[in-house]
């Protein structure tokens, strides 16, 4: 061996993807679609015929699933778009800290720190309250193309 060692993140070879390639007109409602560098779900998809020098376009509108903005693109529907791999986690609810973090515990036993509560209000005081009334709460955390967020809440019943 040389004097040289590499090392190398063994989470960098095992990362899944951010996104894969798919052709416009497969992408249908309540899918997703990346718009401006952003994962989006979509809402609309219209698709127009082709004209006289040109190809048909669809036309999507989706929301983006982190911020919640409305965005449109319009792309041929014979082009590749970007799709975003989009993930579902559950984990178990440990800890609200006053600075508005969370902390969960995975089904393995690892335990996930400096994840944010929830923007959406209505979920985000379904999990104080549940906390502050000591329920044992699983949480779905939602992750696509690095970025992170809570997106749902089940109630298991009170903490043992």
């Amino acid at each position: 061996m040389s004097d040289e060692e590499h090392h190398f993140d063994s989470k960098a070879n095992a990362r899944e993807p951010e996104t894969y390639p798919e052709e416009a007109r497969t992408i249908r409602k309540n899918g997703y679609i990346v718009i401006n560098n952003r994962p989006c779900k979509v809402v609309e998809v219209s698709t127009s015929k082709p004209g006289k020098h040109g190809h048909a376009k669809c036309h999507f509108v989706a929301i983006d699933i982190f911020n919640g903005k409305r965005l449109e693109v319009f792309v041929p529907s014979s082009q590749k778009c970007d799709v975003p791999c989009v993930y579902h986690t559950d984990y178990h609810l440990i800890d609200i800290c006053e600075d508005g973090f969370v902390s969960l515990r995975s089904e393995n036993g690892n335990i996930k720190d400096g994840l944010r509560l929830p923007k959406d209000e209505n979920l985000r005081r379904q999990l104080k309250e549940g906390f502050a009334h000591r329920k044992d709460l699983v949480v779905t955390v939602m992750s696509a193309m690095g970025e992170e967020q809570i997106c749902a809440l089940k109630d298991i019943g009170p903490r043992s």
